[in-house]
């Protein structure tokens, strides 16, 4: 098999870099180690950016996420029962969109099987060669049989437990981590949600986030030890300790009910660099993972598919190596921007372990910075909706 470009991943980020290829005539084949149901199942966050959305409408894919995307002009964070509402509109002059991750996979696989894509599900023992040649190769193994794909780059999309990272060898790799003491207990609901923004919560009892998925779908998160199995929690606890954490106007009209599904999530930082070696390129989860407070993961891969599509645009249509020889650079400036944020969004919000009472002063201070400066506002404002590219 011979490709252009192949893609390890078929998540929303090997997808998208996929289909905007294509509609600039430069063949792609996506490996998938799973099956599409599988992949669609995986409940993931879904606020956009302005610069998701705008690719996904370059892509020609953004016609559901546009009938059917809320799109989101401020949220409201608060402390107690304080709040403040943060207005995305006058202080950035953008929005972001809520459509769930699950959606935006859906979009893209209906996009790259109409337009008959070459993506194959369950390749399994997935190996990188040669990938500081000008001649590299994909080997893997499809229903018992060794498959082999060779093509001019490789696009490495396949989250943080693939293989495209270790891929480059560890003298080469540098990482850096950070792993928090806690994780997110979140469930999904069929509840209308509680506001019609989103809510961030800060309490002495710990974090919560009221988020949504549509109308008649929510998403809560509360903050809870990773020591917690998932199990030791019912409904009525989560929907009890939720009410503790949430200002009392908005505790007081929650509608609640069974949940459909039920995680908790560890938090971390986590950046490996270079996100190139060769004509290997880290995308996404391969390279890096912040932690959701401030709604960056699929976003800051949605921007290193931006970089590495121009890259390899200017590459097929110019013959320079410019792009790809500065992406790994301009992918990880703004990656450590946007660990930037979510690290601080994390320390201003959520309660530590080992905190004493000086921190828990200044992490009151800081909301009420919040709230006097508008210059703060705004910074977390442009933050949030997206940095440019």
């Amino acid at each position: 098999m011979r490709a252009q470009v192949c893609i390890i991943g078929g998540g929303p980020s090997g997808l998208l870099l996929s289909q905007l290829l294509h509609l600039k005539g430069i063949d792609t084949v996506v490996l998938e180690r799973r099956t599409r149901e599988y992949v669609l199942s995986r409940i993931r966050a879904g606020v956009l950016e302005q610069g998701f959305v705008s690719l996904m409408r370059e892509a020609g894919v953004a016609s559901r996420l546009d009938a059917e995307g809320f799109v989101h002009d401020g949220a409201v964070i608060s402390y107690h029962d304080d709040e403040l509402r943060i207005d995305f509109a006058s202080l950035a002059g953008a929005s972001v969109t809520v459509y769930g991750q699950t959606e935006v996979t859906r979009d893209l696989y209906d996009a790259r099987e109409a337009a008959n894509g070459r993506i194959v599900f369950n390749a399994e023992n997935v190996r990188i060669n040669d990938a500081d040649t000008d001649r590299p190769y994909v080997t893997f193994t499809l229903d018992g049989l060794e498959q082999r794909v060779d093509a001019d780059f490789i696009a490495g999309c396949d989250g943080f437990h693939g293989v495209s990272r270790n891929t480059i060898p560890a003298g080469v790799r540098q990482e850096f981590e950070k792993v928090y003491p806690f994780g997110w207990l979140g469930i999904l609901s069929q509840t209308p949600p509680v506001h019609h923004e989103l809510i961030y919560a800060s309490s002495d009892r710990g974090f919560a986030l009221c988020s949504m998925r549509n109308a008649e779908l929510s998403r809560y998160y509360i903050q809870c030890p990773l020591t917690s199995p998932v199990e030791s929690w019912t409904d009525e606890a989560f929907w009890d300790e939720l009410r503790r954490r949430i200002p009392a106007e908005h505790a007081e009209v929650l509608a609640t009910g069974p949940s459909i599904e039920k995680s908790i999530a560890p938090l971390r930082s986590f950046v490996s660099e270079p996100m190139r070696w060769g004509r290997l390129f880290l995308c996404g989860d391969a390279a890096h993972i912040v932690p959701p407070t401030g709604a960056k993961g699929l976003n800051t891969a949605a921007s290193d598919v931006h970089y590495l599509y121009h890259a390899l645009l200017e590459y097929y249509q110019n013959g320079s190596s410019h792009g790809i020889d500065t992406y790994s650079e301009k992918a990880l400036a703004r990656v450590w921007k946007a660990e930037r944020f979510s690290w601080a969004m994390t320390n201003l919000l959520h309660h530590f372990p080992d905190q004493t009472p000086f921190d828990l002063r200044m992490q009151r201070t800081e909301f009420t910075f919040l709230c006097e400066n508008e210059a703060a506002r705004r910074a977390l404002a442009q933050n949030y909706v997206g940095l440019p590219y």
